[in-house]
């Protein structure tokens, strides 16, 4: 029998997942104080029920969407848990790592799938590459860089937050290799809190990783670089290209490569993972561990960036 699910905000990316969920059958719900958005939803999913408080819900329901606002992650998750239901919460999973531990507990105690959405690990580039990064050895240097013209959202949080939390998870689960310390400097540009940040991490096994985010540049990039004694490869994810110099020449005597992939719709994907977890008892695709580890890493960049000195992880 398909799952029941509530999804828990229905703003800009609320009405995506709205949306992903009813394709799969599984949306019996949407919950959003906003009269407004309420009216929207109703004229887009005739048929579901749409409310104003999650507890109107909750005895309906078997999962919840959550698709708040972050301050309210860690309130809606663990409503949910304690309830019994199973939780995919959009990143990060908890404004601090204490409530993600509680969270990742409650889960497991209570036998419920717990998935953070962190969707870059979503491109069908990883499929090929994640492999041949995980069995690289010894020292490697990657840059992960992600930065945009100012939009104006999300101007309450601070840009390692908004954007560097998806190339921490991402750096983590391509690499497989344990951070052990961090710097981080930055700048305050159009807000009170960092708006243009890099992390240098270092990880086990002699790598390093600068991640610079921004979102007060005057293009978009999203790209992932990897040095290695085996040639560089850099990956485009605005793009969705594939570059390659590798240490040998390639056919025909070319010293590089370009390729293309297909984009994909990263949010089905995880919502089809999330039901597969429930249904099926398939893997978790990004766990409550993940969604934790994510958050304790932000944390440490904050404390890097306030005190201008490194900070040991782990």
């Amino acid at each position: 029998m398909q799952p029941r699910a509530a999804v828990i905000g229905y703003g800009f990316l609320g009405k995506w997942h709205a949306q992903k969920a009813q394709s799969l059958g599984m949306l019996a719900a949407i919950v959003e104080k906003f009269p407004a958005n309420q009216e929207a939803a109703r004229a887009a999913h005739p048929g579901v029920e749409v409310v104003a408080e999650l507890a109107e819900v909750i005895p309906r329901i078997d999962a919840g969407i959550v698709v708040t606002p972050t301050s309210l992650h860690f309130e809606v998750a663990k409503t949910l848990l304690e309830a019994g239901k199973h939780v995919f919460c959009e990143k990060p999973l908890c404004s601090t790592a204490t409530q993600a531990r509680e969270l990742e507990a409650l889960a497991k105690s209570r036998g419920r799938i717990l998935q953070a959405g962190h969707s870059e690990r979503c491109h069908e580039a990883w499929d090929k590459l994640r492999p041949q990064f995980l069995a690289l050895k010894g020292p490697l240097t990657v840059r992960i860089d992600r930065y945009a013209a100012f939009k104006g959202r999300a101007t309450d949080v601070d840009v390692v937050q908004d954007l560097m939390i998806h190339d921490i998870d991402l750096m983590l689960w391509l690499f497989g290799r344990r951070t052990l310390a961090v710097r981080a400097w930055g700048h305050k540009i159009r807000t009170q809190v960092w708006d243009h940040v890099t992390a240098q991490f270092t990880l086990e096994g002699g790598a390093q990783a600068t991640l610079t985010m921004g979102r007060n540049h005057v293009h978009e990039v999203r790209a992932v670089e990897v040095f290695h004694d085996s040639g560089l490869v850099r990956v485009d994810l605005f793009a969705n290209k594939i570059q390659t110099a590798p240490s040998a020449d390639l056919s025909g005597g070319a010293f590089t490569s370009d390729e293309t992939y297909q984009k994909r719709d990263h949010l089905l994907i995880e919502q089809e993972a999330f039901l597969r977890a429930i249904t099926e008892n398939a893997p978790v695709m990004v766990t409550g561990t993940d969604g934790r580890v994510a958050v304790e890493l932000v944390e440490a960049v904050l404390r890097a960036l306030d005190s201008g000195d490194a900070v040991t992880c782990g």
